[in-house]
């Protein structure tokens, strides 16, 4: 079940991460050129928050299976004092719990603003946030390896 759940977990960053950079290069280029706010838009980033959830889920149900789960009882404290336990125990589910919730923040706020480019500011400022985030934590050397 393990090693299922890891993979799915894996191939659906890839798809949150396509189309986190679409819909924040998108509420970018859109606010630089002042372009009007559409339903595109809207879709792109109502995926964007749907697409982010669903891997939150999965990391969710990932952290609680996995074997590196079980190092809390081992180490304790000395999760904090190893650099890979720290990631994928601390770090990782933390940083990214933080960016989804950006990612969600950043979709109810754009909903309640009345004009396009506040609308498309918000997408991008949170979004980007997100993304600089979900960028940060991702285990690199292991990933999909």
């Amino acid at each position: 079940m393990y090693e299922t759940i890891l993979t799915l977990h894996s191939y659906w960053a890839y798809i949150v991460l396509l189309i986190l950079i679409i819909a924040t290069f998108n509420a970018i280029i859109k606010t630089a050129g002042g372009k009007e706010y559409s339903a595109k838009d809207f879709r792109v980033s109502l995926f964007t928050l749907i697409v982010s959830h669903i891997q939150l889920l999965i990391g969710i149900i990932l952290y609680f299976v996995s074997p590196r789960f079980e190092l809390w009882s081992e180490l304790g404290g000395g999760v904090m004092s190893n650099s890979l336990a720290r990631l994928f125990l601390v770090e990782h589910p933390l940083v990214n719990i933080i960016a989804v919730a950006l990612i969600t923040i950043g979709y109810s706020k754009h909903k309640k603003k009345l004009t396009s480019k506040a609308k498309l500011k918000t997408i991008a400022v949170f979004y980007t946030i997100a993304l600089v985030l979900f960028l940060s934590r991702i285990p690199w050397s292991t990933w999909m390896a």
